[in-house]
This record gives structure tokens, C-alpha cells and sequence, in this order.
């Protein structure tokens, strides 16, 4: 195999920081690395896959996803997020993976720009970069948010699309209406396209979700049921926007994946139409989770204002790669603030999807490695 070329799209991409921190750890290690919900998937929505395996439900679906799916979510953002988007206007996807990835090459053509913060979630840098596209790196705020202001300063006749994530990951930040608001004015005055990344809409400790599209139409908002149900492993995500953009993305999808599995939509339709208790007992847990934490680190000298989202603190540290390898060398997976952007040096970036005993334990670790 020696001497072969590979794709310079592929070669110039690396193994993402956040998989080499949790390779790296031992099988025993307290796993505050990984952004994966600690719960059980609930049980009626186990139920509805077992149900869809015994009635045969086991074929290839609609290339968009089964009907009454789409027309559940469509009632979803009606009813949550404030704006109408009709069940034609949904694509289901093989998780907010590749809702991400078919939004991008639907949009970018090699050398446009994509603007991401920087810190900023991972698979947006890398997806840019296979779609040929040219990511521009936008600093966060000191609210850890990435500001609109900042993006008009670096948007440029290249730009294509600007990628929003809130509740973000890896700061726990939070974006207010008015800050939505603004993005949806620079997407329509300057014919750019928001990418809006939701996937922890409902966990929120502070302020609101809002989502962009109930101010533009020039957004395609992507979402899963991966973190909202502790579904990671079903791997069920969406996009929802105007005909324009879903007939381009449904190309894309129809030959990437011909549809999300079959059984896996049958346990979202379960998960989106039923009972909705099991959100919120984990949202109220990762916030007694988070308030231990950020107490915990504070009073080891950390810097870190308690995150208003997700389950992720971006505390400050001296030197962000040296003091991640010091913590897995003893048992604890962080991830240094550098796999998130070249701005996220003096970062780390800590999970708490995990449960209060392992916090505590970690804790007790830092306090006699740090």
C-alpha cells in the first residue's frame, strides 16, 4: 500500500481531537471527554423499535423519511421553535452528522467561505474542508458566544454561509433572541445562507432557545434526536428549510445514504409524539451536575462562568494541551480547548453527560493533579 495518493480533501483533514483524547484514556478512566448523554434511552421509544422489528418495518423508506415522522417534526416547529416548515421541507438523515454534511455540499463550492467560531464544534471546520470550502474563524465574545457583530467584520463577497450553534458546543453558550435576530438580518442583507445547529435546543439553564428560522427564510436548521433522547447510537437527525434548499440536499442525501434507518425513525416518531418528562429530568440533572462543577473548578483556580447550555464548561487553564494530558495520564478525559479552533488554546473543554459519582471522583483527581 505504500506510495499511494489520497484525496489532499481527505489528507489535509486529522482525526478529530475530541476521539484521540478518548483513545488515548484507559478503559477505567472518568470519561468527562465525550458528549453523550449518561440515560437510557426511554423506554417507549425502545418499545416502538421493537415494535417496528416485529411488524417487518425492516425495508428501505421514502428518501426524505416516512411521513408521519416529517409531519410529527413539522408540528414540532410550529409548536417549539416558532416557524412553519411544511413535512416536505424536512429531510431525516443519518443523525445532525450528516444533516451538517449534505447542507454544506448543497451550498459550498470550492474556495467559498463557511464562518464558524472559533472555538468551535469540530465536524464544521472538517466538512467545510471536504466540500472544498475555505473556513473563516470568528472569535467568541466574552459571554463565549459567537457575536454578530464580530461576523460582519469578516464577512466578504465569498462568504456562503455562516454556521450558528446554540446551545454551543464546547462552551455551553447561549445566543439571545437579539443576537438571532441580527444573524437573520446579515443572512437576508448580505444573501448568505445560516446553517443553525440545535441539537440541544432543550437543555438551556439560563435565557431561551431561539431558532433563526422564524426570522429568515435564508436558514436551513439542523437538529437530532441524539442528545434531546439519549438516542446517540440511533443515529436520527433532520434538516428543516424551504423547497429551494431541501430539492438541492435531497440529492445529495438520496445518493450519500438513501435514507435514515428504517427502524430508528419508527423510535423518533415515538420519541417526538410521547411523553416528554424524560427531557426534562435529564435537563434539571446535568444543571445540578453543572452547578457542582463549576463550583469544583473554581475552587481549584479555574476561571469559569457557569454555562447557560448543553452539558459542555470551557473553564480557562494555563496551557490547555499540557494540562488535558496531565488529567488522562491520571485517570480523567478532558479535551484541551485546541481541538476546537486555534483560539481555544488556554481551554478545556469538560462534559459533565456523566454521572454525579464520576464528577465527584474527577474532582478529587484535579484537585491532586492540578
Amino acid at each position: 500500500m505504500s506510495g499511494k495518493e489520497f484525496a489532499q480533501r481527505v489528507r489535509d483533514v486529522d482525526i478529530s481531537g475530541i476521539r484521540k483524547m478518548f483513545e488515548a484514556a484507559g478503559s477505567d478512566a472518568i470519561n468527562l471527554g465525550l458528549g453523550q448523554p449518561d440515560f437510557d434511552t426511554p423506554a417507549h421509544i425502545r418499545q416502538a423499535a421493537i415494535d417496528a422489528i416485529n411488524e417487518g418495518f425492516t425495508g428501505y423508506t421514502y428518501g426524505s423519511g416516512i411521513a408521519e415522522l416529517r409531519e410529527a417534526l413539522s408540528n414540532k416547529f410550529r409548536q417549539d421553535n416558532n416557524f412553519e416548515v411544511s413535512p416536505d421541507g424536512i429531510i431525516v438523515t443519518s443523525g445532525a452528522s450528516e444533516a451538517l454534511e449534505i447542507a454544506l455540499a448543497a451550498l459550498v463550492n470550492p474556495g467559498d467561505e463557511v464562518m464558524i467560531s472559533d472555538p468551535g464544534f469540530v465536524s464544521y471546520n472538517a466538512l467545510t474542508g471536504f466540500m472544498g470550502g475555505k473556513v473563516v474563524g470568528v472569535p467568541l465574545g466574552e459571554d463565549l458566544t459567537m457575536r454578530p457583530e464580530y461576523v460582519l467584520e469578516r464577512i466578504t463577497p465569498k462568504t456562503k454561509a455562516i454556521i450558528v450553534n446554540s446551545p454551543c458546543n464546547p462552551t455551553g453558550g447561549v445566543l439571545s433572541k437579539a443576537d438571532m435576530k441580527a444573524y437573520a438580518d446579515i443572512a437576508d442583507d448580505h444573501n448568505v445562507t445560516l446553517i443553525s445547529d440545535e441539537v440541544y435546543e432543550y437543555f438551556i439553564y439560563e435565557g431561551e432557545h431561539v431558532s433563526p428560522a422564524q426570522f429568515t427564510d435564508n436558514v436551513i436548521t439542523i437538529n437530532a434526536v441524539s442528545k434531546t433522547y439519549s438516542m446517540t447510537g440511533w443515529r436520527v437527525g433532520y434538516t428543516a428549510a424551504n423547497k429551494e434548499y431541501t430539492e438541492q440536499m435531497l440529492k445529495v442525501h438520496q445518493y450519500v445514504q438513501a435514507c435514515a434507518n428504517s427502524i430508528a425513525q419508527k423510535a423518533a416518531l415515538a420519541a417526538i409524539t410521547g411523553p416528554q418528562d424524560s427531557v426534562f429530568e435529564m435537563r434539571d440533572e446535568f444543571k445540578r451536575r453543572r452547578d457542582v462543577l463549576v463550583k469544583g473548578v473554581n475552587e481549584l483556580g479555574m476561571e469559569c462562568e457557569a454555562p447557560k447550555g448543553a452539558f459542555y464548561m470551557f473553564p480557562k487553564v494555563e496551557n490547555s494541551v499540557e494540562v488535558a494530558t496531565k488529567l488522562i495520564s491520571n485517570g480523567v478525559v478532558v479535551v484541551p480547548g485546541t481541538a476546537f479552533g486555534q483560539n481555544g488554546d488556554g481551554y478545556i473543554r469538560i462534559s459533565y453527560a456523566t454521572s454525579m459519582e464520576d464528577i465527584n471522583r474527577a474532582l478529587e483527581i484535579m484537585k491532586n493533579v492540578l
